[in-house]
């Protein structure tokens, strides 16, 4: 089914790459974790274990497009696989003599005694050493509805009710699982390229980084991401959108970015973030979460959270810390 449209969103270039003038990341291309184990499996040597990913999440948010992804980057990818039969197949990867390097599972709970046999075989892995990663597909209800509606097929869970029915059902089947996720991707505002783009930084390449960060602009008059880890607010700093010569450009603009970190209390705020954020990070790292999302907002998303973002990205890249920018709502307006 077609999950969302082909194209870009107005204002964004999902395929802008390299690395800006102040040091910031904008498309980066690196790969998952390196499996390193303490246990054998079923007398299998650590470095024979397979990496593997899990992936799940809402019914029209993204699933197949991200095993693709993965599937196009030399996974071996699995979709459907019966969760109880997960460890079976780490276990025949591990034997694979390296020709089946790196799995990738896809799985979908539609029902209680699906999801218990999914908790058994994480515990199962767990057990036996298996590092693993679940990767979870978000999206709001109205772009999962609108996805549904344009290719007119039923939610599977929404039996004899509405389309919303089946998404409530799973949304509380899966919050468990979601609450679970080494990585949340929300796919509400994103085609099928930058979905695919935001794969790519997470898995290709050849090295992982010890944690990657997204730092993500966006308007407060849009919403809150819902798959930010931690929210910072920029509207305590005079709005450029009132200064005529300033408005039609954004805060990646030389000027605009001048006059914002010229504010009373903006360059003294990003040196105090960015010193809590090392402190955040470092806790990150012993918890073993390698995924952080900084969602820095202002009214529109324009002016403000766009040049505090670039600064922010450009601070966590000096410090060793894999970053990808993302500007949600610049040129929604």
């Amino acid at each position: 089914m077609t999950e969302y449209g082909t194209q870009p969103a107005a204002g964004r270039d999902p395929a802008r790459k390299g690395t800006g003038e102040d040091g910031s990341r904008h498309a980066v291309h690196d790969n998952g974790a390196q499996v390193s184990t303490g246990k054998e499996t079923a007398g299998v040597p650590d470095a024979a274990i397979p990496e593997l990913v899990i992936i799940s999440g809402m019914s029209g948010a993204g699933r197949s497009t991200a095993a693709k992804c993965l599937e196009d980057l030399g996974w071996f990818v699995v979709d459907n696989l019966p969760p109880a039969l997960i460890p079976t197949m780490v276990e025949l990867g591990a034997r694979s003599q390296g020709n089946v390097a790196r799995i990738a599972v896809v799985v979908d709970v539609r029902g209680r005694r699906f999801f218990d046999n999914l908790r058994e075989s994480l515990a199962d892995l767990d057990a036996r050493g298996v590092t693993r990663r679940i990767v979870f597909l978000e999206s709001s209800d109205e772009a999962l509805v609108r996805r549904f509606e344009s290719v007119r097929r039923p939610h599977p869970l929404q039996g004899d009710g509405r389309i919303v029915d089946g998404i409530a059902a799973e949304r509380e089947l899966l919050r468990e699982l979601r609450g679970d996720a080494d990585l949340v991707i929300d796919t509400s505002s994103l085609n099928v390229h930058e979905l695919r783009a935001k794969m790519d930084a997470q898995f290709a390449g050849e090295e992982e980084p010890e944690l990657r960060a997204t730092v993500m602009s966006f308007g407060y008059k849009y919403g809150l991401p819902v798959d930010a880890d931690l929210v910072v607010d920029c509207r305590f700093l005079p709005n450029p959108h009132w200064v005529p010569e300033l408005r039609p450009y954004t805060g990646l603009n030389e000027e605009v970015a001048a006059y914002v970190f010229d504010q009373p209390g903006a360059k003294e705020f990003l040196d105090r973030y960015a010193e809590l954020l090392q402190l955040v990070a470092g806790g990150y790292r012993r918890e073993g979460k390698r995924y952080v999302t900084i969602a820095v907002g202002c009214t529109g998303g324009k002016h403000r959270s766009v040049a505090m973002s670039e600064k922010l990205a450009a601070r966590l890249a000096a410090e060793g810390v894999e970053t990808v920018v993302v500007h949600r709502d610049m040129g929604r307006e």
